[in-house]
């Protein structure tokens, strides 16, 4: 199954990263080529993006559910492809380093199914880990600058 994860040191406490990932609105926007997004419930919502698998670009409409809120530390999903025989799933992880600094560790599986999938997978093995980063990255950006650090 194509992955990917990427960790990032913040200089703010664990509490703060858990404000911001524990509010869907907050992080969907920053999701690369992100289109737009429905809360259906404090655990299900759709979301819709433009994905730049390099030789086409495609809009993919996902269902994400959360399976865990585990406060502060980690918010655990699985996607779903309501456009595209597409599943998986990721998380993000916070860990404590010291008072003022945390490890935050984001993670993105997904998997292509169908007749299609051997092929849509080969792509997906480049297209998911610099994705995970990318999402990784831009909520790590937002929460210091949320924080004003």
């Amino acid at each position: 199954m194509p992955a990917g994860t990427h960790s990032v040191e913040l200089p703010v406490g664990i509490e703060e990263i858990w404000t911001f990932v524990s509010d869907m609105d907050k992080w969907a926007p920053l999701v690369p080529g992100y289109i737009e997004h429905e809360i259906i419930n404090d655990r299900e919502s759709t979301w819709a993006f433009k994905g730049d698998l390099g030789f086409m670009k495609k809009t993919v409409k996902l269902k994400i559910d959360i399976i865990e809120w585990k406060e502060p530390t980690t918010v655990t999903f699985n996607l779903k492809g309501l456009s595209d025989n597409f599943k998986g799933g990721g998380y993000f992880e916070a860990e404590v380093i010291d008072a003022n600094t945390t490890k935050m560790t984001g993670n993105l599986d997904i998997n292509a199914g169908g007749a299609m999938g051997p092929m849509v997978n080969t792509i997906l093995k480049n297209f998911v880990p610099k994705t995970a980063q990318e999402l990784t990255e831009a909520v790590a950006n937002k929460i210091k600058e949320v924080a004003a650090v």
